[in-house]
């Protein structure tokens, strides 16, 4: 995801002299640098001491540490922090970085890695609107944006979108497997299912009507469409689906419980 929105940025215009990256690996910091050209550095403090905005690009279990080992240069510099990992609360990210900064959480997805991901966005009471203006333009450059009003709705974000990829991989894999029982080449299945995938998202997206609507024009009574949908239907599809994205809410929600005591 970070070499994602470093991509982003150059490509939307942003100077590679603004943007520096550390990492902890070796061969990580030299793929960046040649690949985008930008500054590396093994030091996390040296990214923080030279840094207006710093992007957590963390895994969930390494955040704590990574925040408070540099939690006295992020007090020093008080820079506005992004953080993009999943489950991480706003009160422990604040904790764990010295307290009273300007925090925004994002839940992207991996669509980002082709500039077509969407990011919910949720910002502690210190981010001003300029802040705010900030996020919004570095999140853009990997696709869509939204605001959230509750940090709590990031749990029914992650189980919708951040997860949603992978259900319509899912329903692709799927069709894929129909086609070539019904006798289909692998290549020609996976060009009609990936190709009807995004011409469905694409029009989607495009009409003023609802996808309810849209599934309704291409379904004539008694036809084709109307025989699988009746599949469908009988077995619950609909639902099950409903269920699966509950499940990965209360997942979600399990995974941001409050950090253990000390």
């Amino acid at each position: 995801m970070a070499r994602s929105l470093i991509g982003g940025l150059i490509a939307n215009g942003y100077s590679r002299d603004a943007i520096i990256v550390s990492d902890l690996s070796e061969d990580a910091r030299k793929y960046v640098a040649e690949i985008f050209s930008v500054r590396v550095e093994k030091s996390n403090h040296a990214v923080v001491a030279a840094s207006s905005t710093v992007v957590l690009a963390l895994k969930p279990q390494v955040m704590q540490g990574a925040l408070s080992s540099v939690a006295s240069s992020l007090q020093s510099s008080s820079p506005l922090l992004i953080s993009i990992a999943a489950g991480i609360r706003l009160v422990d990210l604040d904790s764990w970085s010295g307290g009273n900064l300007s925090i925004v959480r994002v839940m992207p997805n991996t669509p980002a890695l082709i500039q077509k991901g969407v990011s919910a966005m949720y910002a502690n009471p210190e981010v001003s609107e300029e802040e705010k203006t900030v996020v919004q333009n570095i999140m853009s450059a990997v696709g869509k944006t939204v605001w959230l009003p509750d940090e709590r709705l990031l749990d029914s974000v992650t189980a919708v979108s951040g997860s949603g990829p992978a259900y319509f991989f899912y329903l692709i894999e799927c069709i894929e497997e129909a086609a070539i029982e019904l006798g289909l080449e692998p290549e020609t299945a996976h060009l009609l299912a990936t190709e009807t995938a995004v011409g469905a998202a694409l029009l989607s997206v495009a009409s003023s009507e609802s996808p309810a609507i849209l599934r309704q024009r291409v379904t004539s009574p008694g036809g084709t469409t109307a025989a699988a949908l009746n599949v469908l239907n009988e077995a619950e599809v609909k639902q099950s689906i409903i269920s699966a994205i509950q499940a990965a809410e209360k997942r979600s929600i399990e995974m941001s419980q409050p950090a253990s005591p000390d």
